[in-house]
C-alpha cells in the first residue's frame, strides 16, 4: 500500500518584521501563528497556508 505524504513547509521567506497590523511583512502570519508552527498539525498548517494567508495577501496590500 502506498501512502501519499504532503509536507507542509513554512511560509517563512526570511523577512521577519512585524507590521503595525500584527502580521509579519514576509509571511503574513501573526506572532502566535509563527510561535505555534512547530507544534501545529498538518491540517492546521494546510488551513493556514491555503485559506488564511492567501486572503490576507489580497486584503493587505499597500495602503
Amino acid at each position: 500500500m502506498t501512502t501519499l505524504y504532503r509536507a507542509v513547509l513554512s511560509p517563512c521567506i526570511g523577512v521577519c518584521e512585524m507590521r503595525d497590523d500584527g502580521l509579519c511583512a514576509g509571511c503574513l502570519r501573526t506572532l502566535d501563528e509563527i510561535a505555534r508552527w512547530g507544534t501545529m498539525g498538518d491540517a492546521d498548517r494546510l488551513r493556514l497556508m491555503e485559506s488564511e494567508l492567501p486572503s490576507r495577501a489580497t486584503t493587505s496590500g499597500d495602503d
